[in-house]
């Protein structure tokens, strides 16, 4: 009987090796992508950098725009006027002022917070000194307080010579106070102006418009920023109003003294530093 011949072995390679080539692509990938991750830390650094510039408004008007830590428009360009500009924005390690030619990657984030924090102290406190004399030339220094950190300026009103009882509404007597304060806040219409409202711990029983005393320092709070906005021309896209109720007292509430303290209207002033 003949011997039947065997079938030649099919051209290519097996249909595993297909599988396996995949699975062997796939994996590189990965550990591309793994390896990818690992070296971001300087263009994390720089996307830091770009985003913090617009805060400290250094760029030319209307070229640069950031948007979720990534510079946008012509922006871009400007990055090495970023760089000048934080090299001497503070101390080195030394002690001493760093040059010009001091990269600025030589700071981590603890050294970089510290100093932007030291620049915002210095502005706030040169806005307060400002503010103080205006305040003596106006002769409202009696009737306000002027305090400030690295963040903003705060001026303190008394409440109960802004407000009626219970009320919202700003006492005629009171406006040519507010009018002082809102000419020395035409002065810093490019900042962010938070104007905050607060009561003591006397509870509203039966108001017919407010329900709580938080509810009662919200409308204080709006009333004076609408008033500012509507009499001083400040511009309202700056400005949020908010209110504390009987929250953060600074005096006690277990006096009429304290809590005449506590009845109050905070008027915050950001500086080009802050983070708000």
């Amino acid at each position: 009987m003949a011997r039947r011949r065997e079938d030649p072995p099919a051209a290519g390679s097996p249909a595993w090796m297909a599988t396996f080539s995949d699975l062997m692509n796939l994996l590189l990938c990965f550990f591309v992508l793994l390896f990818a991750m690992s070296t971001i830390d300087e263009d994390k650094f720089e996307e830091l950098v770009a985003s913090l510039s617009a805060s400290f408004g250094i760029m030319e008007g209307g070229s640069a725009s950031v948007l979720e830590g990534t510079l946008i428009s012509s922006g871009v360009d400007d990055l090495n006027e970023l760089d000048d500009f934080y090299h001497n924005l503070g101390l080195n390690d030394e002690g001493t002022a760093p040059s010009i030619n001091e990269d600025i990657y030589n700071y981590d984030g603890d050294q970089l917070m510290e100093v932007i924090k030291n620049k915002g102290l210095e502005a706030s406190e040169e806005m307060a000194e400002y503010i103080e004399s205006q305040a003596d030339q106006n002769q409202i220094s009696d009737q306000i307080d002027i305090t400030f950190n690295s963040q903003y300026v705060l001026i303190t009103l008394n409440g109960a010579l802004l407000f009626d009882s219970a009320e919202v509404e700003i006492i005629p007597g009171s406006r040519p106070l507010i009018d002082k304060v809102g000419d020395i806040l035409r002065n810093y219409k490019s900042n962010m102006i938070e104007i905050i409202g607060f009561t003591d711990n006397v509870p509203l029983y039966g108001h017919p418009k407010y329900d709580d005393n938080w509810d009662l320092s919200t409308g204080r709070a709006k009333s004076v920023m609408t008033y500012l906005v509507s009499n001083k021309g400040l511009d309202m896209a700056k400005m949020k109003a908010s209110g504390r109720g009987e929250n953060d007292p600074i005096a006690s509430n277990d006096t009429a003294e304290g809590r005449a303290q506590n009845r109050r209207v905070e008027i915050k002033i950001y500086n080009e530093y802050s983070m708000e």
